[in-house]
């Protein structure tokens, strides 16, 4: 992958990171042209969006006041640690859950 080709898909890669609905719309502007750069961050931003969410819904009815802190953080920890990646044109997966974003979301083009 080429400079050229990472400062293209950056602008998108970056706006997926904004909330659920950035995603959303990097998917969007992923349309044409594709980039590979950008399907990678999208993949993984989606990823940690709705992991975040699914657990935070979950959580909701465990009754253990402190472990919506802790998800909170460690989704500020993925978020902040891919987010920086898009913003200095590294494709890095995610750890430990990354490598499952880029096969579940496959839809992603």
């Amino acid at each position: 992958m080429s400079n050229k080709d990472i400062q293209v898909g950056k602008t998108a890669a970056i706006v997926a990171y904004f909330t659920l609905i950035g995603s959303l719309i990097a998917i969007t502007m992923n349309l044409e042209p594709k980039n590979v750069f950008a399907r990678f961050h999208i993949r993984q931003a989606f990823g940690i969006h709705l992991l975040f969410h699914a657990l935070a819904i979950g959580f909701t009815f465990t009754g253990i006041p402190y472990i919506t802190l802790v998800l909170f953080l460690g989704y500020l920890l993925l978020w902040g640690y891919a987010f920086l990646q898009a913003i200095n044109g590294k494709k890095t997966l995610v750890p430990v859950i990354g490598p499952y974003f880029q096969k579940w979301f496959t839809f992603i083009q």
